[in-house]
């Protein structure tokens, strides 16, 4: 398995733990987060021969631990380079797509477009978390792919607590995820609503901006900078929390949409396609196109009833379970094709 050494490579690995008897990462940093045999490599684009040096090492573990997948994450240049090294092993290779790769990347310029053009022409098999990105890497690869839609699954609710007059957000402080319009928005919506409170959890390049933007506006007193939160805690802003607030300029299916559902929060979400396909705007949550008045449509929705669609849509189709059967089909079906 290999990708970059985040959070979100760990729990994937926690989801099909069990399947394989053996696994080995290639990331790249040390320590890695996976808790597993791990080597980290130079998967930078700007380096030549670094990137020739990634690929002698990828082929030599190739040739060392005879995988029987090979799983990339991100369609970069982890795919990239470790495509480059298999291409003379009869091994099937599964790339899994996570949002800014195929979305935002491919259109920065014609090297970036090119790669990942030559790494959906290149790999066997491929996930996506939105059926929108699916459609997406066809049309760059133009031709129908092997794109299974599942995403990485969340786990059931642990925590239950009453309902409190708060809005939650807790996606990085970086510009795609734009929490200044959040804070912006919620200073013009607060005045007329002067009883709810907007809690900003997770951190980043932003934060001490955000921070100050909050105390310009006059509301570090209705906004609550909670930083980064581990698991138990954030459960419990979003099962107090009644709306979920999350805009980003581009996005797939977020992970923390979908843990907001199951804890009962109405989301308000940025008019995206991979949003669209979880969310039907004033029924289940709200879709915002005017983000100066992104609070403005709250006061209309049913809650109850969009609570109550959330935690079906949830169980159906966004569960750890239902998604880990969907990656071990995959598993089955590559290594079965290629035998």
């Amino acid at each position: 398995m290999i990708g970059s050494n985040q959070i979100h490579l760990k729990n994937y690995h926690e989801l099909v733990a069990g399947f394989f008897d053996e696994v080995f990462f290639i990331t790249n940093s040390t320590p890695s987060l996976v808790p597993t045999e791990s080597m980290a490599l130079n998967f930078s684009l700007k380096n030549p021969i670094a990137g020739w040096r990634t690929i002698q090492a990828i082929k030599k573990k190739i040739k060392t631990f005879h995988p029987d997948v090979i799983h990339i994450h991100q369609a970069g240049s982890f795919a990239f380079y470790t495509l480059l090294a298999a291409k003379k092993f009869n091994i099937p290779v599964i790339v899994t797509a996570w949002g800014s790769d195929i979305l935002i990347s491919p259109n920065r310029n014609f090297a970036l477009r090119s790669m990942v053009k030559y790494i959906l022409n290149h790999a066997d098999y491929f996930s996506s978390d939105s059926g929108f990105m699916a459609v997406e890497m066809n049309r760059l690869a133009d031709k129908e792919l092997n794109v299974l839609i599942a995403n990485f699954g969340i786990d059931s609710p642990s925590v239950s607590v009453a309902k409190e007059k708060i809005i939650y957000s807790n996606r990085l402080h970086k510009p795609l995820y734009r929490i200044d319009k959040i804070i912006i928005a919620f200073a013009s919506w607060v005045k007329k609503n002067p009883d709810w409170k907007l809690v900003i959890g997770a951190t980043g390049e932003k934060t001490e901006s955000l921070k100050q933007l909050a105390v310009d506006l006059k509301l570090n007193y209705k906004i609550e900078f909670v930083g980064w939160l581990d698991k138990k805690k954030n459960e419990e802003y979003y099962s107090k929390s009644t709306f979920y607030v999350s805009i980003p300029e581009s996005d797939a299916t977020s992970i923390s949409l979908l843990e907001a559902m199951a804890h009962g929060c109405i989301p308000v979400v940025s008019d995206l396609p991979a949003n669209k396909e979880w969310i039907e705007n004033g029924v289940n949550g709200i879709i915002v196109n005017d983000l100066e008045n992104l609070f403005n449509s709250i006061g209309a929705i049913d809650i109850e009833k969009a609570k109550s669609l959330n935690k079906k849509i949830i169980e159906e189709r966004a569960t750890k379970e239902s998604n880990r059967r969907k990656f071990i089909s995959l598993y089955e079906k590559a290594m079965h094709i290629k035998k």
